[in-house]
């Protein structure tokens, strides 16, 4: 039995265009799809949030089922179902324009897929930031002559939001993450590049260690400047210290 032979390392290959080009290509897309899902997941969040706390039951009903929903469905599916299935569902119009008039379609449906999905998740954290606010500073702030949606503004919202800033940072964090599943639909991001290096060179070892390094980089400053925010915004007394 013959010995297997050694595998030749070429690093070479990382720094050699066009292959240095699709990394860097594919790190654009995966930090732009993630900023933009983070900021649709946040506001969306945010509202869906609120309304599972507001003392109306239809709106309660409504945002409980978008939760249910979207969490509950595997995000890959979901990316499916947002590019594949969705402008067939459209009127013709609609879906012409979703598939062929829209510049980068997947690009669009990766944003719309991953920020949805975090709104779900995003949205119980809110929920439990303004439940975890004391009911004596509501009932003191509507004693005060403060309306409804000013007790949101002025005293739920920011204290709340103070308190979830750790799992909203790890949701910001799993969001870059996600990024990868698009590659599923088209878009070249950084795990789809690697890929597309390891089918033209056959150095997978090169092109997969490569996307280790730049997911970790990323998440690495990520977390270097997210822990800044979160030890800013920490309430004494109502968070844990930790290790940082």
């Amino acid at each position: 039995m013959q010995p297997t032979p050694a595998y030749h390392w070429n690093w070479a290959v990382l720094i050699s265009e066009p292959y240095l080009g699709w990394l860097r290509d594919g790190v654009l897309n995966t930090v732009m799809i993630a900023l933009f899902a983070w900021a649709l997941a946040l506001s969306l969040g945010t509202l869906i949030g609120v309304a599972r706390t507001l003392p109306y039951p239809f709106l309660r009903k409504l945002a409980t089922a978008y939760v249910d929903v979207f969490r509950n469905i595997p995000v890959l599916v979901q990316m499916f179902l947002w590019f594949f299935v969705l402008p067939e569902v459209l009127p013709a119009e609609a879906g012409h324009w979703l598939k062929r008039d829209l510049p980068y379609p997947e690009f669009f449906s990766a944003v719309m897929c991953l920020g949805c999905y975090a709104a779900s998740r995003i949205a119980e954290q809110v929920r439990s930031g303004i439940g975890s606010v004391p009911q004596g500073l509501s009932a003191a702030a509507r004693a005060s002559g403060l309306s409804l949606l000013q007790t949101y503004r002025h005293i739920l919202l920011p204290i709340g939001f103070r308190i979830i800033v750790p799992p909203l940072i790890s949701e910001f964090l799993g969001i870059f993450k996600n990024t990868s599943i698009a590659l599923t639909i088209g878009v070249m991001e950084i795990t789809a590049a690697s890929r597309q290096i390891e089918s033209y060179t056959f150095q997978g070892y090169e092109a997969f260690a490569a996307a280790t390094a730049l997911y970790l980089s990323i998440s690495m400053v990520l977390l270097f400047l997210t822990r800044r925010i979160e030890a800013r915004t920490r309430i004494p007394g109502w968070i844990a210290r930790g290790n940082l």
